[in-house]
């Protein structure tokens, strides 16, 4: 029993979670920050952007958003900087361009290749039930099928 209450002492003990607290001189910085942490994504996580992951990169991409908030740069610049370290990937909404036509083009690519594929697996299993019929068996269907039509 008391191995069973360590366990649990030592798992709730390593749950821990911070909370980050900012303090903004205007209600329009707050407003950018939150836009600016929506908008870039987690690079560990990949599906969250760094306003929503608990991730220790999300925290300091957080802290340096807020840093650089508070410095006076723009969201441009921000956004420019985390671009230039990190890539268009940091952002949910990466840009059209040369770099990035794989990114936009991958989703249309694959979907192709899965319809192609399908449509050639139809067309293959109606081709080889065809060729699976010896000639003896084909007369007898059509033998079968001319007497139930005249039966009608």
């Amino acid at each position: 029993m008391k191995k069973i209450v360590l366990c649990l002492f030592l798992l709730i003990q390593s749950v821990h979670a911070e909370i980050e607290v900012y303090q903004f001189t205007s209600p329009e910085l707050e407003l950018r920050y939150q836009s600016l942490t929506e908008e870039l994504r987690c690079l560990v996580c990949q599906n969250q952007n760094i306003a929503d992951s608990h991730a220790e990169l999300a925290q300091d991409l957080r802290r340096k958003v807020y840093e650089m908030l508070s410095s006076g740069q723009s969201n441009a610049q921000i956004i420019d900087y985390m671009t230039e370290r990190y890539g268009d990937f940091v952002l949910y909404r990466p840009p059209f361009n040369v770099r990035t036509i794989l990114l936009w083009f991958t989703p249309v690519l694959a979907l192709l290749i899965g319809a192609l594929g399908f449509m050639s697996i139809l067309n293959r299993r109606e081709t080889n039930a065809d060729e699976q019929l010896s000639q003896k068996e084909l007369a007898r269907i059509k033998e079968l099928l001319h007497l139930k039509s005249n039966k009608e």
